[in-house]
């Protein structure tokens, strides 16, 4: 079947599966129908083969299992099926959510946007009413009040009236639709900056919240509540798993209590866990932010604060930086502020998924079942085994890797998310989490941990075995490929999430290192000629460059400025002050030499008589 056609296929029974259970009163996602019916072709049980195109048979068959597990309400394996379909639709990392939130924000002021840079006003009016666009498009963008309050709106024109006064509206219209744009921008941060540093000063500040306080007050309690019902979800977990230990050898225990309905009700809670650990740790990075991002904030004012002082002038040079450091953290915490949100909504959905724990195993059939039965931690049973490692010696084939030799070890991503695959595949499904200090088995570069040495063991003798009996354990319990991270084995179900952090799933250990030695081959200076050139057809371009250049004349131009004038430079060395000192001091004068010659103009005769006649007057006369 082509592929457009097998898509046109699966819609239609996608949509027939809504319409049905849509008429039993059950308003079923498009998303969580679609991965129901890929689960039920997984599951060997079915009958259905991936092979060959389905028949008309085939498509009611599996419009009727989809139906049966959609509306079984009693079952626990479908609420984390729908647990998960949730989280995937809902959850983003805060990289990609604050990208997305900045994008909608920019899209939402896009129409106020256009008609600043739009616009051509020429009138007074127009202008009038272009700056009042300008003043609403701050109030917007900043998230700082309301335009339609008159006290912010009043605070926020004489914050930009300091900075972008209402003559130079005239230079704005000159400029290109991007600068306008970035000019925009920037004159938001500055009035933001400004506004936040008066509110500090206790002179303005309409409308801003206390975001700081806010969120030291919001982020603890969210965690608070978070931990509590991480450590309620672990609690049950380990109980579970008590039972479910107790009862594999108690066959009447066994008959009673039907393992695998309260096998699926542990894989419930142990997804809510992983899911609640998600929650948790991005909310652990935000109030790290908030708590660096408080601590700049409140520097930046005080550096605000000695450099006005009591200045009634500041050099803008000094002062615009600040303020647009402060409105960029600001903006970091109002992001912060919706990511928290986001979070603890998410928590308080995906609670409901929960139900099936109280209905079918209430807390006096548990305690009845307990009797008898150790409840163990996950901390503790790590502790139990943490002396017992791997001998290498036992394995000559295969590679384990430990912590002290190993860098990365603590952020290979281990498969089955941790839990021992030995024994989940003996057990028929419990879930035990692996304990790194055994040893990480490295197997066709996988790897895995497992909750004693024995059952590392025996999982090393035959990897492939166990491996197959994950897989076949998950067609039938397809919640199981989410919670063990069994993507990369079913394509075809893998969550948006995962599919988009594929990239991280690989981070190799680093167990060797590459060292080498070098010994200096030329102990004496180097003597390169660097103009040397051993390429023929090189040389002949600088000879054909050489020729050109001798059929070329050299021009020069002399302006009102260079006329005459010609750069130069000298030393000289400056004259030294120097005296003497007599025992007296005189003078003497010397009569000047003046002599005259007469007849050098000749006469009437031929031969010129010379006459020197000696002026000078005698050294007495003087």
């Amino acid at each position: 079947m082509p592929p457009t056609q097998a898509e046109s296929v699966i819609r239609s029974i996608i949509r027939e599966i809504g319409q049905e259970c849509a008429a039993y009163g059950e308003f079923v996602s498009e998303t969580l129908i679609a991965f129901m019916v890929k689960a039920v072709v997984l599951d060997p049980s079915n009958g259905f083969n991936m092979d060959r195109t389905l028949m008309k048979s085939d498509v009611q068959n599996l419009v009727k299992l989809c139906m049966t597990r959609l509306l079984d309400t009693k079952n626990p394996s479908l609420d984390t099926i729908k647990m998960q379909v949730y989280f995937d639709m809902n959850y983003t990392n805060r990289v990609e959510f604050l990208e997305e939130h900045h994008r909608v924000l920019e899209s939402r002021l896009g129409s106020v946007t256009r008609e600043i840079t739009d616009n051509r006003a020429c009138a007074k009016e127009e202008l009038e009413s272009l700056y009042r666009k300008i003043i609403s498009y701050v109030l917007l963008r900043s998230g700082l009040g309301s335009p339609t309050d008159i006290k912010t709106v009043r605070e926020v024109t004489a914050a930009l009236q300091s900075v972008f006064p209402q003559a130079e509206l005239g230079t704005f219209l000159t400029l290109s639709k991007k600068d306008k744009e970035r000019q925009l921008k920037e004159l938001t941060m500055i009035v933001t900056g400004i506004r936040l540093f008066n509110r500090d000063c206790g002179k303005g500040g309409e409308g801003i919240d206390d975001l700081p306080a806010v969120l030291h007050v919001a982020i603890p309690a969210t965690m608070q509540h978070i931990d509590y019902q991480l450590e309620t979800a672990r609690s049950q977990v380990y109980r579970y798993t008590a039972i479910l230990e107790k009862a594999a050898n108690d066959p009447h225990m066994r008959a009673e209590l039907q393992p695998y309905m309260l096998k699926e009700a542990l894989y419930n809670i142990r997804q809510y866990e992983v899911f609640l650990q998600i929650i948790l740790s991005d909310i652990i990075t935000g109030a790290q932010e908030v708590e660096m991002m408080t601590k700049q904030l409140g520097a930046h004012l005080e550096q605000l604060k000695m450099t006005i002082k009591s200045k009634t002038a500041v050099p803008t040079s000094q002062v615009f930086p600040i303020f647009i450091a402060l409105s960029t953290l600001w903006t970091s915490l109002q992001d912060e502020t919706i990511v928290v949100g986001v979070l603890s909504n998410l928590f308080t959905h995906i609670q409901p998924f929960l139900g099936a724990h109280e209905l079918y195993f209430p807390e006096r059939a548990m305690q009845r079942h307990l009797n008898g039965a150790t409840v163990k931690t996950d901390v503790c049973r790590m502790k139990e085994h943490m002396e017992d490692r791997v001998n290498v010696a036992d394995f000559r084939k295969l590679e384990w890797l430990f912590p002290e030799t190993t860098a990365n070890f603590d952020k290979l991503l281990i498969q089955y998310r941790g839990f021992c695959a030995y024994t989940f595949a003996a057990t028929d499904g419990l879930l035990l989490p692996g304990n790194p200090a055994i040893g990480i088995l490295k197997y066709k570069e996988k790897y895995y941990t497992f909750n004693s040495k024995d059952a590392a063991y025996s999982f090393a003798e035959n990897p492939e075995h166990y491996i197959d009996i994950v897989r076949e354990k998950a067609k039938k319990n397809t919640e199981l490929i989410q919670l063990l991270e069994l993507h990369q084995q079913f394509e075809t179900l893998i969550p948006y999430s995962q599919m988009r952090d594929a990239d991280k799933h690989y981070i190799k250990p680093i167990t060797k290192c590459e060292s080498s030695t070098q010994t200096d081959t030329h102990i004496l200076p180097p003597t390169i000629v660097r103009s040397y050139e051993w390429n023929e057809w090189e040389l002949r371009r600088k000879a054909i460059k050489l020729a050109n250049l001798r059929q070329k004349v050299t021009h020069s131009v002399q302006t009102d400025l260079s006329h005459l004038r010609r750069e130069n430079c000298s030393q000289v060395y400056p004259p030294k002050d120097t005296s003497t000192q007599s025992m007296r001091e005189d003078s003497t004068g010397v009569p000047r030499p003046q002599i005259y010659l007469a007849g050098l103009r000749g006469g009437k005769s031929e031969i010129t008589d010379e006459v020197k006649v000696n002026l000078t007057r005698a050294v007495d006369e003087t």
